[in-house]
């Protein structure tokens, strides 16, 4: 299915993604780790693909200098470790997130401060359903989707090169779910300047009837919140 790539303000880009079928429980997880690791490959937060940094930064950290690196990747530096160490325990505390609470939106930011960042990508989950797994589309193909969307789309290519900064994160949920590592930021607003793109994921088709609906007819949405990831991923080109 093609991408529908639109602007509801002008200079705001979105590319919705409509899955045919209801997604896994815990899909949203998968598919906010997978857009913040595309994220910051594409935006040249970090040197390769994640899977590929994870990888040869694992091999140089067992072998030391006795193996053949990639030219100009220093990947067996402390700082590929360290940016590796906090990307894995982020998204460990994700997944914790997501079992807790319906999350209708991610936001990942860079550059800037948390109130004026450079760029903002957004990723809304409202129009998604859950379905068991024998009732539901696998996670797998799902991903690929979203990413053969994003490349159709070509959102990065008309950008110019984003030096190396920050990158915050942020996850709106239940007010009470009771999360502990990320920090409430009961009146926080989206910012509204800087570059934005937002990812906007639903699910199309009859849903089986154990499926959750769409979390946009979720009820007391004024009991959501964001919470902020206590943690910078600093990004590095070594």
């Amino acid at each position: 299915m093609r991408p529908r790539r639109s602007a509801s303000v002008p200079g705001t880009p979105a590319v919705s993604v409509a899955f045919p079928g209801a997604v896994r429980r815990g899909s949203g997880c998968r598919f906010a780790c997978e857009l913040l690791k595309h994220v910051l490959h594409q935006r040249n937060q970090l040197p390769l693909p994640y899977e590929q940094l994870a990888y040869f930064c694992r091999r140089a950290a067992q072998n030391g200098d006795g193996i053949e690196k990639p030219p100009s990747t220093g990947l067996g530096s402390s700082k590929c470790q360290q940016v590796l160490m906090e990307l894995e325990g982020l998204f460990q505390h994700l997944e914790v997130m997501f079992s807790l609470t319906l999350v209708p939106r991610v936001l990942f930011l860079l550059g800037g401060n948390v109130m004026n960042p450079k760029e903002l990508y957004e990723l809304n989950l409202e129009g998604i359903c859950e379905g068991s797994a024998e009732e539901s589309l696998q996670t797998a193909p799902c991903v690929r989707q979203l990413f053969h969307s994003l490349f159709v789309a070509d959102i990065f290519s008309e950008l110019k090169a984003l030096p190396i900064t920050g990158t915050l994160v942020l996850v709106q949920g239940h007010r009470d779910c009771g999360v502990e590592w990320f920090r409430p930021k009961l009146n926080y607003k989206v910012p509204t300047r800087g570059r934005k793109l937002t990812v906007r994921l639903s699910c199309d088709g009859d849903p089986h009837l154990s499926a959750s609906p769409p979390q946009h007819t979720a009820p007391e949405w004024e009991d959501y919140i964001w919470f902020q990831a206590p943690v910078t991923l600093k990004g590095f080109s070594e």
